[in-house]
């Protein structure tokens, strides 16, 4: 039988995890990451992104704490949400262009231009269900 502890409210582990983010972010801004060259294509003020803090961590790696290098480690699953809506955003460019599954199978290594087809079928579902 579970233990009242056991169980997580729904939505729980979600604000836990964005708790860690913004901790994570913040302590990385703090350690000199709020001194990056802001991305052209970023609008000001916004903050560096999860895969600019995550790239600045491994770079200043040596100079982090443990619990610092944890809160980094946080910001992966941010990170991989970052570069997953840019994939997409390229793929649909890519399309519309008239770029054929082909074309874009053998630019991303795929087998075939219908793995390519499922694989972004599978990377749209996952967006669409943090949307």
């Amino acid at each position: 039988m579970a233990r009242k502890y056991d169980l997580e409210r729904p939505g729980s582990s979600d604000h836990a995890q964005g708790q860690r983010e913004r901790d994570a972010q913040d302590r990385l801004l703090d350690k000199g990451a709020d001194q990056l060259e802001p991305r052209p294509w970023r609008p000001e003020p916004m903050p560096p992104s999860a895969v600019d803090l995550t790239q600045y961590a491994l770079w200043c790696s040596s100079e982090l704490t443990q619990d610092e290098l944890l809160g980094a480690l946080s910001l992966l699953p941010a990170a991989r949400a970052e570069v997953e809506t840019v994939e997409i955003g390229l793929l649909f460019a890519a399309r519309n262009d008239g770029l054929t599954w082909a074309q874009i199978a053998e630019a991303m290594g795929f087998r075939s231009p219908q793995a390519c087809q499922q694989y972004v079928n599978r990377l749209s579902a996952r967006q669409d269900k943090r949307a």
